[in-house]
């Protein structure tokens, strides 16, 4: 998947339609959908892919996997209203020249009838078509858990990236709750959720260091949301993924962050220019951008593209190992 191109003009014209008629961006959760959209379901996908294509023939993954349990319902929302923004920093800045986008959601696979939602990769309007078919289901298990590490699986095992394979260049892979993950990738859950079978139980940590080859991971937390405050969700994140974790004070500043993390680790940007960028576009965001990517504004020494690596244990791109 990811050929074609976006268009503001197509996005506008949808939400103009969508203004005139009072339809809902979310038509299908806010029609009374009780079950994963075909689309999204992640049950018997082999892979998601991000191919190379005549459009763009050096293809980024980004994939944008956010809870939506919860007061976390909100996030598609606000991700949906300012698409058109993140599309214009990562292309008219110069952040990335060819990005694939990737959206989905993540429930609880222990009580919820929608814990995994996954839409494909894509470069052009059919990303806003895959937000819309979300269900905003806005359960939860009520425990302080997750299964983030069921979604960290699929995107491990069930999806395939050229950036990756064919340049040894990783793609990206942000996480956006307020929660714990299991410990463990269930097998019993792998095989009802996603159709696969597993030989045993993955504990997180190895599966994470199995995402962290394909993907730079990141995991952010909005203050505020239910369980931010909470020491133990912190110290469960950094143990995993460390600086990557960001903390945002303000949740509609969720695509910004994401546009600027991208640009800071593809060193089109320091974080001063990126801010500059923000406030060219009228975002009120700099503050909170800024504030959650302090520490990752380094400019590290220039990084050449190098071939497909021939032993795939270890991606050729040392990008924050």
């Amino acid at each position: 998947m990811g050929s074609g191109h976006w268009s503001t003009d197509v996005y506008s014209a949808a939400a103009g339609y969508r203004a005139a008629t009072g339809a809902s961006a979310f038509a299908y959760s806010d029609g009374g959908a009780t079950a994963v959209h075909p689309d999204l379901d992640p049950r018997g996908v082999t892979v998601r892919e991000s191919r190379d294509s005549a459009d763009h023939p050096e293809s980024l993954a980004i994939a944008v996997l956010f809870d939506v349990t919860g007061s976390m319902g909100t996030v598609p929302r606000t991700l949906q209203a300012k698409l058109p923004g993140l599309l214009g920093l990562l292309l008219r800045k110069g952040y990335v020249a060819h990005p694939h986008i990737m959206f989905g959601a993540v429930g609880d696979a222990t009580c919820d009838r929608a814990p995994l939602q996954v839409g494909q990769f894509e470069a052009d309007n059919r990303m806003d078509d895959d937000l819309g078919r979300i269900l905003l289901e806005g359960g939860g298990g009520g425990q302080m858990t997750e299964s983030y590490e069921l979604a960290m699986y699929f995107m491990a095992r069930h999806t395939s990236i050229d950036c990756f394979e064919r340049r040894g260049r990783r793609g990206y892979l942000f996480m956006i709750g307020d929660e714990l993950a299991y410990p463990r990738v269930k097998r019993s859950e792998v095989a009802g959720v996603v159709g696969a079978e597993l030989d045993e139980d993955v504990p997180i940590a190895a599966i994470v260091r199995e995402l962290r080859r394909m993907y730079d991971v990141y995991f952010i937390i909005p203050e505020g949301a239910s369980h931010s405050g909470d020491r133990r969700l912190k110290d469960f994140w950094n143990r995993l993924l460390g600086q990557n974790v960001l903390y945002l004070d303000d949740l509609d500043a969720v695509c910004e962050t994401i546009a600027l993390t991208v640009g800071l680790a593809e060193e089109a940007i320091d974080l001063d220019e990126g801010l500059g960028h923000l406030a060219e576009t009228g975002s009120d965001a700099g503050a909170t951008v800024g504030r959650a990517l302090a520490r990752l504004d380094r400019r590290p020494a220039a990084k050449a593209v190098s071939p497909a690596p021939t032993d795939l244990s270890a991606p050729t791109d040392t990008r924050r190992l």
